[in-house]
């Protein structure tokens, strides 16, 4: 069984000392419970803390876990509109820790984890929420080619491409039959849009508890979670939150299916999808159930990965990983319901 709980503090203190401008050692590791693909480290050292995010070790499959590709696009990110926590340096040796990471600033901020946003007042979850619909717009809105990120994905339909990739990822850690999201994959590839000629930067897993706000305000400091970002079409991602807010609430679902959001001070689908096209200057979004449901399709995608991972020893949070893989054929069934609203 890999090693995804500790870190050789004393190899990543000495790869440091000589490689990162003003670090001293000695170092001490705090792992977070997040990081479900990349184990995530705190590090702790006598003048300020840095995270470290790793590869996980073990036999991975190809192109996951891309922490080279997390550290360029938040360092051509450094000073846009998008929030971004400072890069310091990559390493791409495996042979210091057992696999590639990279070190970036810690960033002193709130991770909300439930989209209901229990621990604020009504008012300011709408302002949080607006907040994430701006930052959604600004990343957008880079031009990639002021930012040196045109290569960063390549040319064509982004979802004829992401449809394939994740397919081929989903049965290459599949480990039971689920009927639903054979039945997804089918519908998707007989259902891909014409290319609009939007090409853009995606974050590919946009959602609230992947972003860090102000302890004093809704601002946000940084989004985080870099690994499935490329250059692609904006909707996935303005879908991608939909489809979280869709799911049931609780530490799994992590949705607002069921709740009263205009009690509770929470915008409606609509509402930020409409704010959103504003930001970005659209007139609406044709077939939005297509976006949906391809979001639900490549989350349950992920989600056999993570099992598959569990179930192999090479976790992050094992018990985390499991129960979050439970949802795999839930997400599958979601996709074919959004797929009828088409």
């Amino acid at each position: 069984m890999s090693d995804t709980a500790h870190l050789d503090t004393e190899a990543v203190s000495a790869w440091l000392s000589q490689r990162m401008a003003g670090f001293e050692g000695p170092v001490r590791a705090e792992k977070f419970d997040g990081g479900q693909s990349n184990p995530t480290f705190r590090l702790i050292t006598p003048s300020k803390d840095f995270v470290l995010r790793r590869k996980p070790p073990g036999i991975l499959l190809k192109s996951a876990h891309a922490v080279d590709r997390e550290f360029r696009v938040q360092k051509a990110l450094e000073h846009s509109d998008v929030p971004v926590a400072r890069m310091h340096v990559l390493c791409e040796d495996d042979a210091v820790i057992g696999s590639a990471f990279y070190v970036m600033d810690m960033v002193d901020g709130i991770n909300y984890d439930n989209p209901a946003l229990p621990e604020v007042t009504q008012d300011d979850r709408r302002a949080i929420q607006e907040e994430m619909n701006r930052v959604l717009a600004a990343i957008h809105s880079i031009d990639i080619e002021t930012a040196q990120l045109s290569d960063f994905g390549p040319d064509g339909n982004y979802y004829l491409r992401q449809t394939d990739r994740w397919t081929k990822q989903y049965k290459a850690s599949e480990t039971e039959h689920i009927p639903d999201m054979d039945a997804l994959i089918d519908w998707l590839g007989s259902n891909i849009p014409d290319d609009d000629g939007q090409r853009t930067l995606v974050h590919g897993d946009y959602r609230i508890d992947n972003m860090l706000f102000s302890k004093s305000g809704p601002q946000c400091l940084a989004v985080l979670d870099w690994e499935l970002s490329t250059i692609g079409h904006p909707f996935a991602d303005l879908a991608a939150v939909i489809m979280q807010w869709a799911m049931p609430p609780g530490p799994e679902g992590r949705g607002l299916a069921g709740i009263d959001r205009k009690a509770q001070g929470l915008m409606e689908d609509q509402a930020f999808v409409d704010l959103y096209c504003a930001r970005r200057g659209l007139a609406g979004i044709d077939r939005f159930g297509f976006y949906l449901a391809f979001c639900f399709f490549r989350m349950a995608g992920i989600l056999q990965g993570v099992k598959k991972r569990a179930l192999d020893g090479n976790a992050s949070n094992p018990e985390r990983a499991m129960k979050v893989g439970k949802y795999v054929s839930v997400f599958a069934a979601a996709g074919l319901k959004a797929a009828k609203t088409v």
